[in-house]
């Protein structure tokens, strides 16, 4: 809705990651640093922990689309809560190799895809993301494939992502050989306040944005206060302050804009009822939740001038037609023949 209404090209806050939008805050500039060195050690274990939303996809993504291709060749995987062999055929799955039969017929397929890409000139990196969810046999698993070398090389570089807890799980006892291969990890923080303002207008820009709507400095002071600096859940709130600044028509967004529009989004999240315990006297139930009337007048409001302009298009389409029926000329058409 409100990228048409302010001539943009795409959505700029979306939730799913994209490498156009790539912005180099502090922690991911520093996170990028670590990514950097540890590629080029061409080895071991690559670990990023962050919260969630704090970026650690768009990490990967932006990682993707700046690597040589030529050099490196990438298996991305998801991981759930599996094991050793289910991980090692999903190892498989990514390399295209046979990921049935026997656990030692597979894992000489995977060695064999792994050593084809070395004669290539292509090194293999595996990226797994939610790490935190990966059993201790899988995390096992994922280091045995470390130990493949062809000419005194290794085969194969892993880089896992995970959330904070991630970083407990590694302090497991169980896992020592594992993290003494860990050759680069960093956490990712929140983006600072002063990385608000131009974390969104380069989003927008990218965007295609020409300065419409505009924004005040107390309204980036509250987008950091609600936001926390978590780029996910910056990038809903600005997505539906967009969305109120079009439906309310408004083209200098302010801190009060951003209060409103917390505040429409506290009424859209469902809230967890409280126990309740009941006095021997009857007391009156508290009123239910009040639907958000305006909000929903707006976007009627929207919706109908969306209806209009639409029908508006299909009148014209139809005249455009009956002018073709009967052999009607556009105005400023001419016949060259």
């Amino acid at each position: 809705m409100y990228t048409d209404h302010f001539g943009l090209a795409a959505q700029p806050f979306q939730l799913t990651p994209d490498a156009r939008f790539w912005f180099d805050s502090r922690t991911h500039k520093k996170a990028m640093a670590y990514l950097g060195y540890g590629l080029a050690q061409g080895e071991g274990f690559i670990v990023v922990t962050g919260e969630v939303g704090a970026g650690k996809s768009t990490l990967v993504q932006h990682l993707l689309a700046t690597i040589d291709r030529e050099r490196l060749n990438v298996v991305s995987l998801v991981s759930t809560q599996v094991e050793g062999d289910d991980m090692l055929r999903l190892v498989a799955q990514g390399l295209g190799a046979p990921a049935d039969g026997p656990k030692a017929r597979v894992l000489d397929e995977v060695e064999r895809r792994l050593s084809d890409e070395a004669r290539r000139g292509r090194r293999t990196l595996i990226v797994v993301d939610e790490a935190q969810t990966l059993g201790v046999s899988a995390l096992e698993e994922l280091r045995m494939l470390s130990n493949f070398t062809s000419q005194g090389r290794a085969l194969v570089q892993i880089f896992l992502l995970g959330q904070p807890e991630f970083r407990d799980k590694l302090a497991d006892g169980g896992l020592e050989q594992l993290r003494q291969r860990v050759i680069a990890t960093h956490h990712l923080a929140p983006m600072e306040a002063s990385e608000i303002e131009p974390y969104i207008v380069h989003r927008l820009t990218v965007a295609g944005w020409t300065g419409r709507p505009g924004f005040t400095a107390d309204s980036f002071a509250a987008l950091y206060r609600h936001s926390g600096g978590i780029p996910r859940r910056l990038n809903q709130l600005a997505a539906r302050l967009l969305l109120h600044a079009a439906v309310e028509g408004v083209d200098a967004l302010r801190a009060d804009d951003v209060e409103a529009v917390v505040a429409d989004l506290s009424a859209d999240t469902p809230q967890r009822a409280e126990p309740r315990v009941h006095a021997v006297a009857a007391t009156p139930m508290p009123a239910a939740p009040q639907r958000d009337f305006a909000l929903e007048r707006r976007l009627a409001a929207l919706e109908a001038r969306a209806d209009e302009q639409e029908k508006a298009v299909r009148r014209v389409l139809t005249l455009l037609v009956e002018w073709v029926e009967n052999g009607q000329k556009a105005p400023g058409y001419t016949n060259a023949a």
